[in-house]
């Protein structure tokens, strides 16, 4: 997902980030992911493997760092109140015509997961009209992206038959961090689904 440049609305002087929520699989899990985007990187030709560790999205957005610790302290409570769960992943899917990704078959989790971040976090996530966070509800592994169309349509005849199975415990979420324009990633937070009776909701006073 590629977040929307910045414009002339943010406020001078204050450091804006993108951030990323995503799930991650296990490591054995992320290695065979790995391999998967090796061997399409090698096959097809594409001008590179995605770097970093495959990861599922959940949300992103752009933000000043001034607000991290709001958020943060938002996302802590969901993360407590929500229980671990099983993620499996199934088969291959495309984003005509230039994504193809692992799918998801345990799809609705996920979902009500994004829905309850969505509904809590939107209005902090937000840094101004023009750019709004962006929740995912359609959940995937990307394989290869910003495909040509020759790269797309091959590989895609391709990987539409191809299987491929997986399954992880989704026990925690993390928020990933970087300075807009750079391109590497840092654990902002880790946030533990603790399955705890906490009021999500209490968070709505300090709005």
């Amino acid at each position: 997902m590629q977040l929307q440049s910045m414009t002339t609305t943010t406020i001078p002087g204050y450091r804006v980030y993108e951030y990323q929520l995503v799930l991650s699989p296990h490591e054995e899990l992320r290695n065979r992911i790995m391999k998967q985007r090796k061997e399409f990187h090698e096959m097809y030709k594409t001008e590179m493997p995605l770097g970093g560790k495959p990861y599922i999205a959940l949300a992103n957005f752009l933000q000043y760092e001034i607000a991290e610790e709001r958020i943060i302290n938002r996302l802590k409570t969901i993360g407590m109140g929500h229980r671990p769960f099983k993620v499996e992943l199934k088969d291959f899917g495309s984003f005509p015509s230039h994504t193809i990704y692992i799918g998801v078959g345990s799809k609705l989790p996920l979902q009500n997961l994004v829905k309850s971040i969505r509904t809590e976090t939107q209005r902090l996530m937000k840094l101004n009209d023009d750019n709004k966070p962006h929740f995912i509800l359609e959940p995937h592994i990307t394989l290869a992206r910003k495909l040509k169309p020759w790269q797309y349509e091959k590989g895609w005849l391709e990987y539409s038959h191809k299987h491929f199975t997986g399954r992880f415990i989704a026990e925690a979420m993390l928020l990933l961090k970087r300075p807009v324009g750079q391109m590497k990633y840092q654990v902002a937070q880790r946030f533990e689904f603790m399955n705890l009776p906490v009021l999500t909701k209490q968070g709505e006073l300090f709005m």
